[in-house]
């Protein structure tokens, strides 16, 4: 997966933002204001990229039991959070539903009010 492809995959889902509020690094994609993606740019351009994703706590454990590139969130909630490496041994269409799944916790955990706001949202 190269950044470009990453970067409009993220995008095309309703009501994502991007933001760079810790520095001109770190790409913070959110949903309704929360945030559902961290990746660093710098990290994809030196081949090696990684992006953090929120996870249903069960499903990030038994994910790490699985792949060496999914490790515990780093510098966030370990329960909470991966760090994928991608093109590892993680595959591109897995990356893919792991944000899906990332995106989808945080749609979901919004108030009615935020998530109907965004489904109105035109593509």
């Amino acid at each position: 997966m190269n950044l470009d492809y990453f970067y409009e995959f993220c995008l095309s889902k309703k009501g994502v933002t991007e933001h760079f509020p810790f520095n001109e690094d770190t790409l913070v994609l959110k949903v309704g204001g929360k945030m559902f993606l961290l990746s660093s740019l710098s990290s994809w351009e030196n081949g090696s990229p990684q992006v953090n994703l929120k996870c249903d706590p069960e499903r990030a454990q038994e994910l790490r039991a699985e792949y060496d590139g999914i490790q515990p969130g780093y510098h966030m909630s370990k329960k909470h959070w991966n760090t994928i490496s991608i093109n590892k041994d993680v595959s591109d269409a897995l990356v893919k539903e792991l944000i899906d799944h990332s995106y989808e916790l945080v749609f979901t955990s919004l108030p009615n009010k935020i998530k109907n706001e965004i489904l109105t949202i035109e593509n």
